[in-house]
């Protein structure tokens, strides 16, 4: 079931319509109350979510929903009319796992969903380690020290492919297109951000995460 929250009405008919004709499960909802009552019901294997919305807006709802249990692993793509770089930035920050600023086309969006779906299967069962931090790709779980860390979609999958990649020197555009899988124009500071706040979660262990001047970040034991 795939969720959209838009309130103009014929963007929303088009999604639901373009979901429904390639077979998928499509609702649409034109405000955050009509969609949270609708979660209530049931809950969505994708959210497309626009920000500009009749009381609260798409950033608020994303941010309610990466702060509920049963609701913080749902990918959640924005979709929306403001295309500059800073909302992109703070949408993904808050944990959008993709960003498409309309006018979009229906045929990228429908790729774009596909790639959200197939990346939200559950994960082979990897375990990874480095130096005191601990991974478990299949349980989505994580330790520091001996002590369990909750982080988010995008703090665990960055976390990933640092260790993954372990020793090898990470350019943001890499981290940027492997975690995120989207393309900025210009600079980003979402990477930044993960990192700082990736390192604070891991404690005394944040130190396997190593900045490479000019270059971006690094998963080592030091």
């Amino acid at each position: 079931m795939i969720y959209i929250v838009e309130d103009d009405a014929n963007i929303r008919e088009l999604v639901v319509y373009t979901m429904q004709s390639t077979g998928f499960t499509a609702e649409g909802f034109e405000s955050a109350d009509a969609f949270r009552a609708a979660c209530k019901k049931r809950l969505p294997d994708l959210i497309i979510l626009d920000i500009m919305l009749p009381g609260d807006d798409g950033l608020a709802i994303l941010k309610q929903l990466r702060m509920r249990n049963e609701t913080k692993q749902i990918p959640v793509m924005m979709l929306t009319a403001k295309g500059s770089e800073y909302d992109k930035v703070t949408g993904l920050d808050l944990g959008a796992d993709d960003y498409l600023a309309k006018p979009a086309g229906m045929m990228e969006l429908i790729a774009r969903v596909k790639s959200l779906l197939r990346r939200a299967q559950p994960k082979q069962e990897e375990k990874f380690s480095l130096a005191d931090v601990s991974v478990d790709v299949g349980r989505h779980t994580v330790s520091a020290e001996g002590n369990p860390v909750t982080l988010t979609n995008k703090e665990f999958d960055l976390l990933v492919f640092l260790i993954r990649n372990k020793g090898l020197a990470l350019s943001r555009e890499q981290i940027l297109q492997s975690v995120w899988g989207t393309d900025f124009e210009g600079e980003s500071r979402t990477v930044d951000t993960h990192i700082l706040t990736l390192r604070t979660k891991l404690g005394g262990a944040g130190h396997i995460i190593t900045t490479i001047r000019g270059v971006g970040y690094k998963a080592e034991d030091v």
